[in-house]
Protein backbone atom coordinates (compact mmCIF):
# COMPACT_ATOMS: atom_id res chain seq x y z
CA UNK A 1 0.00 0.00 0.00
CA UNK A 2 2.62 2.52 1.29
CA UNK A 3 4.48 1.17 -2.45
CA UNK A 4 1.51 1.91 -4.65
CA UNK A 5 0.71 5.43 -2.87
CA UNK A 6 4.27 6.26 -3.27
CA UNK A 7 4.39 5.32 -6.97
CA UNK A 8 0.83 7.25 -7.04
CA UNK A 9 2.36 10.50 -5.18
CA UNK A 10 5.22 10.40 -7.74
CA UNK A 11 2.74 9.81 -10.98
CA UNK A 12 1.23 13.11 -10.39
CA UNK A 13 4.08 15.04 -9.52
CA UNK A 14 5.65 14.22 -13.09
CA UNK A 15 2.19 15.02 -14.57
CA UNK A 16 2.25 18.41 -12.85
CA UNK A 17 5.62 18.94 -14.50
CA UNK A 18 5.48 17.17 -17.74
CA UNK A 19 2.42 19.63 -18.19
CA UNK A 20 4.02 22.78 -17.25
CA UNK A 21 6.66 21.92 -19.59
CA UNK A 22 4.34 21.23 -22.16
CA UNK A 23 2.20 24.23 -21.73
CA UNK A 24 5.67 26.20 -21.46
CA UNK A 25 6.46 24.90 -25.18
CA UNK A 26 3.24 25.57 -26.79
CA UNK A 27 2.86 29.13 -25.78
CA UNK A 28 7.29 29.20 -27.27
CA UNK A 29 5.57 27.83 -30.19
CA UNK A 30 2.38 29.76 -30.53
CA UNK A 31 4.37 33.30 -30.43
CA UNK A 32 7.08 32.54 -32.07
CA UNK A 33 7.40 30.92 -35.66
CA UNK A 34 5.07 30.25 -38.91
CA UNK A 35 1.77 29.20 -37.73
CA UNK A 36 -0.09 26.25 -39.52
CA UNK A 37 -3.63 28.09 -40.38
CA UNK A 38 -4.54 24.55 -42.33
CA UNK A 39 -3.97 22.62 -39.90
CA UNK A 40 -5.96 25.18 -37.70
CA UNK A 41 -9.18 24.59 -39.85
CA UNK A 42 -8.77 20.92 -39.69
CA UNK A 43 -9.01 20.95 -36.12
CA UNK A 44 -11.56 23.43 -35.68
CA UNK A 45 -13.65 21.01 -37.76
CA UNK A 46 -12.37 17.74 -35.96
CA UNK A 47 -13.16 19.04 -32.35
CA UNK A 48 -16.10 21.67 -32.99
CA UNK A 49 -18.34 20.39 -36.44
CA UNK A 50 -17.86 16.66 -35.73
CA UNK A 51 -18.95 17.22 -32.09
CA UNK A 52 -22.27 19.75 -32.89
CA UNK A 53 -24.81 16.49 -33.28
CA UNK A 54 -23.18 14.91 -29.50
CA UNK A 55 -23.65 18.34 -27.80
CA UNK A 56 -27.00 19.34 -29.40
CA UNK A 57 -28.49 16.10 -28.12
CA UNK A 58 -26.82 16.28 -24.79
CA UNK A 59 -28.13 20.01 -24.44
CA UNK A 60 -31.50 19.79 -25.49
CA UNK A 61 -31.83 16.34 -23.18
CA UNK A 62 -30.45 17.74 -20.15
CA UNK A 63 -32.62 21.11 -20.56
CA UNK A 64 -35.22 19.00 -20.80
CA UNK A 65 -34.84 16.73 -18.10
CA UNK A 66 -33.40 19.38 -15.87
CA UNK A 67 -36.50 21.52 -16.40
CA UNK A 68 -39.44 18.15 -15.79
CA UNK A 69 -37.56 17.53 -12.32
CA UNK A 70 -37.23 21.26 -11.05
CA UNK A 71 -40.95 21.89 -12.21
CA UNK A 72 -42.08 18.56 -10.59
CA UNK A 73 -40.60 19.78 -7.24
CA UNK A 74 -42.01 23.59 -7.51
CA UNK A 75 -45.53 22.25 -8.67
CA UNK A 76 -45.81 20.71 -4.87
CA UNK A 77 -45.07 24.60 -3.22
CA UNK A 78 -46.99 26.81 -6.60
CA UNK A 79 -43.62 27.88 -7.14
CA UNK A 80 -44.02 27.04 -11.13
CA UNK A 81 -43.51 30.43 -12.02
CA UNK A 82 -40.09 30.68 -10.73
CA UNK A 83 -38.86 27.66 -13.03
CA UNK A 84 -37.65 29.69 -15.95
CA UNK A 85 -35.43 31.85 -13.91
CA UNK A 86 -34.00 28.06 -12.07
CA UNK A 87 -33.36 26.57 -14.72
CA UNK A 88 -32.00 29.07 -16.65
CA UNK A 89 -29.46 30.09 -14.21
CA UNK A 90 -28.65 26.03 -14.04
CA UNK A 91 -27.93 25.76 -17.50
CA UNK A 92 -25.70 28.77 -18.29
CA UNK A 93 -23.61 28.80 -14.85
CA UNK A 94 -22.92 25.02 -14.93
CA UNK A 95 -24.87 22.32 -16.80
CA UNK A 96 -24.11 23.90 -19.90
CA UNK A 97 -20.32 24.00 -20.06
CA UNK A 98 -19.82 21.61 -17.53
CA UNK A 99 -21.30 18.84 -19.37
CA UNK A 100 -20.03 20.39 -23.18
CA UNK A 101 -17.01 20.58 -21.56
CA UNK A 102 -17.45 16.70 -20.61
CA UNK A 103 -18.44 15.20 -23.64
CA UNK A 104 -15.40 17.16 -25.96
CA UNK A 105 -13.12 15.98 -23.66
CA UNK A 106 -14.39 12.22 -24.09
CA UNK A 107 -14.68 12.64 -27.96
CA UNK A 108 -12.11 14.89 -29.15
CA UNK A 109 -9.90 14.49 -26.04
CA UNK A 110 -9.52 11.12 -26.83
CA UNK A 111 -9.10 11.54 -30.47
CA UNK A 112 -6.64 13.57 -29.95
CA UNK A 113 -4.78 11.12 -27.36
CA UNK A 114 -4.71 8.46 -30.08
CA UNK A 115 -4.23 10.07 -33.09
CA UNK A 116 -1.05 11.26 -31.53
CA UNK A 117 -0.44 8.17 -29.46
CA UNK A 118 -0.15 6.44 -32.87
CA UNK A 119 1.83 9.15 -34.63
CA UNK A 120 4.49 7.97 -31.91
CA UNK A 121 4.44 4.38 -32.27
CA UNK A 122 4.35 4.25 -36.09
CA UNK A 123 7.32 7.28 -35.49
CA UNK A 124 5.75 9.96 -37.80
CA UNK A 125 6.62 12.29 -34.70
CA UNK A 126 10.56 11.32 -35.17
CA UNK A 127 10.10 11.74 -38.93
CA UNK A 128 9.01 15.53 -38.33
CA UNK A 129 11.95 16.25 -36.24
CA UNK A 130 14.43 14.81 -38.52
CA UNK A 131 12.95 17.25 -40.92
CA UNK A 132 13.84 20.11 -38.64
CA UNK A 133 10.28 21.04 -37.91
CA UNK A 134 8.93 21.11 -34.75
CA UNK A 135 6.23 18.48 -33.25
CA UNK A 136 5.01 21.00 -30.56
CA UNK A 137 3.94 23.89 -33.46
CA UNK A 138 2.67 21.14 -36.56
CA UNK A 139 0.53 18.80 -33.82
CA UNK A 140 0.50 20.02 -29.89
CA UNK A 141 -0.38 23.92 -31.30
CA UNK A 142 -3.03 23.22 -33.99
CA UNK A 143 -5.22 20.83 -31.52
CA UNK A 144 -4.51 23.76 -28.47
CA UNK A 145 -6.22 26.74 -30.39
CA UNK A 146 -8.54 24.71 -32.41
CA UNK A 147 -9.87 23.47 -28.83
CA UNK A 148 -9.86 27.50 -27.63
CA UNK A 149 -11.96 28.25 -30.24
CA UNK A 150 -14.35 25.48 -30.74
CA UNK A 151 -15.23 25.01 -27.47
CA UNK A 152 -16.54 28.54 -26.69
CA UNK A 153 -19.27 28.17 -29.51
CA UNK A 154 -19.55 24.82 -28.56
CA UNK A 155 -20.58 25.80 -25.01
CA UNK A 156 -23.14 28.54 -26.51
CA UNK A 157 -25.06 26.37 -28.34
CA UNK A 158 -25.67 24.12 -25.72
CA UNK A 159 -27.01 26.79 -23.47
CA UNK A 160 -29.50 27.86 -26.63
CA UNK A 161 -30.36 24.29 -27.23
CA UNK A 162 -30.66 23.82 -23.38
CA UNK A 163 -32.83 26.63 -23.02
CA UNK A 164 -34.94 25.61 -26.10
CA UNK A 165 -35.48 22.19 -24.36
CA UNK A 166 -36.67 23.55 -21.09
CA UNK A 167 -38.85 26.32 -22.75
CA UNK A 168 -40.18 22.62 -24.78
CA UNK A 169 -40.53 21.33 -21.20
CA UNK A 170 -42.20 24.13 -19.52
CA UNK A 171 -44.95 25.15 -22.61
CA UNK A 172 -45.96 21.33 -22.61
CA UNK A 173 -45.61 19.57 -19.39
CA UNK A 174 -46.26 22.63 -16.70
CA UNK A 175 -48.45 24.72 -18.82
CA UNK A 176 -46.00 27.95 -18.85
CA UNK A 177 -46.79 30.28 -21.80
CA UNK A 178 -43.28 30.31 -24.29
CA UNK A 179 -43.44 34.35 -24.29
CA UNK A 180 -43.86 34.35 -20.38
CA UNK A 181 -41.16 31.97 -20.42
CA UNK A 182 -38.81 34.02 -22.50
CA UNK A 183 -39.67 37.05 -20.96
CA UNK A 184 -38.40 36.23 -17.46
CA UNK A 185 -34.94 34.40 -18.90
CA UNK A 186 -34.14 37.58 -20.50
CA UNK A 187 -35.39 39.94 -17.97
CA UNK A 188 -33.68 37.70 -14.86
CA UNK A 189 -30.86 37.00 -16.42
CA UNK A 190 -27.78 39.12 -16.63
CA UNK A 191 -25.20 39.68 -19.25
CA UNK A 192 -22.86 38.18 -16.42
CA UNK A 193 -24.70 34.72 -16.14
CA UNK A 194 -24.46 34.55 -19.66
CA UNK A 195 -20.77 35.43 -20.07
CA UNK A 196 -19.83 33.08 -16.90
CA UNK A 197 -20.01 29.71 -18.72
CA UNK A 198 -17.95 31.21 -21.60
CA UNK A 199 -15.30 32.52 -19.31
CA UNK A 200 -15.17 28.61 -17.84
CA UNK A 201 -14.97 27.51 -21.51
CA UNK A 202 -11.45 28.97 -21.89
CA UNK A 203 -9.84 26.87 -18.65
CA UNK A 204 -11.98 24.09 -19.66
CA UNK A 205 -10.12 23.75 -23.43
CA UNK A 206 -6.52 24.00 -21.59
CA UNK A 207 -7.93 21.34 -19.37
CA UNK A 208 -8.74 19.22 -22.76
CA UNK A 209 -6.70 19.81 -24.99
CA UNK A 210 -3.25 19.82 -22.94
CA UNK A 211 -3.74 16.50 -21.02
CA UNK A 212 -4.46 15.16 -24.20
CA UNK A 213 -1.40 15.83 -26.32
CA UNK A 214 0.82 15.41 -23.17
CA UNK A 215 -0.35 11.47 -22.82
CA UNK A 216 -0.86 11.15 -26.70
CA UNK A 217 3.35 12.19 -26.49
CA UNK A 218 3.99 10.34 -23.82
CA UNK A 219 2.93 6.55 -25.75
CA UNK A 220 6.40 4.84 -26.50
CA UNK A 221 5.67 1.54 -28.34
CA UNK A 222 2.32 -0.96 -28.81
CA UNK A 223 -1.57 -0.35 -29.06
CA UNK A 224 -2.33 -1.49 -26.11
CA UNK A 225 -0.44 2.01 -24.78
CA UNK A 226 -2.39 4.10 -26.90
CA UNK A 227 -5.44 2.41 -25.24
CA UNK A 228 -3.89 3.13 -21.31
CA UNK A 229 -2.63 6.49 -22.65
CA UNK A 230 -6.35 7.33 -23.95
CA UNK A 231 -8.14 6.01 -20.83
CA UNK A 232 -5.73 8.38 -18.88
CA UNK A 233 -6.26 11.34 -21.12
CA UNK A 234 -10.05 11.02 -20.56
CA UNK A 235 -9.79 10.49 -17.09
CA UNK A 236 -7.42 13.42 -16.03
CA UNK A 237 -9.41 15.65 -18.33
CA UNK A 238 -12.92 15.13 -16.28
CA UNK A 239 -11.06 15.31 -13.02
CA UNK A 240 -10.13 18.72 -13.88
CA UNK A 241 -12.71 19.75 -15.38
CA UNK A 242 -15.03 18.87 -12.70
CA UNK A 243 -12.18 20.72 -9.94
CA UNK A 244 -11.74 23.29 -12.14
CA UNK A 245 -15.53 24.11 -12.07
CA UNK A 246 -15.77 24.20 -8.23
CA UNK A 247 -13.43 26.85 -8.40
CA UNK A 248 -13.88 28.91 -10.88
CA UNK A 249 -17.59 29.19 -10.21
CA UNK A 250 -16.56 30.03 -6.67
CA UNK A 251 -14.31 32.49 -8.00
CA UNK A 252 -17.17 34.04 -10.37
CA UNK A 253 -19.77 34.35 -7.87
CA UNK A 254 -16.82 36.89 -5.28
CA UNK A 255 -17.62 39.24 -8.63
CA UNK A 256 -21.32 38.56 -9.22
Amino acid sequence: MVQNLKNFCIEILVFIGGISYLTEEVYAAWTRGKFEWRLLIDQIYQIGVRSLGLIATMAITVGMVITFQSGMGLTKFGGTLYLPKSVAAAILWELGPLFTALMVAARAGAGMTSEIGSMMVTQQIDAIRALGTSPIRKIVVPRVVACLIALPVLIALADILGLSGSLIVGSTQFHLDPQFFLTKITRDMRPFDFLTGFCKSFFFSFFISIPACYFGLGVREGAKEVGIATTKSVVVSSILILIGDFFLTKIFWLFS
